[in-house]
């Protein structure tokens, strides 16, 4: 993700907090280098994860990773509903709403009536 699109308030506290972001960045660099997932899958796992947390945030930014590893909005959608029987609809309904946001600031087809 390049600097331009974090939000204001990730910018805020990686200036204030250099050290600490940046090694938050790495652990996340280096988990995901640490196994055989590709960016993809990674990405839509730890989409599921801030799904079953209700972090819109985490579901944002993951819906946002994920696209620009080449996932498809069909590929959010399945992630999320995967979830249903596991977190209950109301989460999931949430969630999508919030990959929603995303998809339709990002240009992506939107919602799947």
């Amino acid at each position: 993700m390049s600097q331009e699109s974090y939000p204001e308030w990730y910018k805020a506290v990686k200036n204030r907090h250099k050290r600490f972001m940046n090694a938050v960045e790495d652990l996340g660099k280096v988990i995901r280098d640490e196994g055989p997932l590709d960016e993809k899958t990674s990405q839509l796992i730890q989409l599921a994860a801030a799904t079953t947390i209700r972090s819109e945030g985490a579901v944002h930014s993951h819906v946002r990773r994920s696209l620009d590893a080449g996932a498809k909005p069909e590929d959010i959608y399945h992630a999320i509903i995967l979830l249903t029987s596991t977190i209950g609809f109301p989460d999931v309904a949430a969630a999508l709403s919030w990959a929603e946001d995303v998809m339709e600031k990002k240009g992506s087809e939107g919602s799947r009536n």
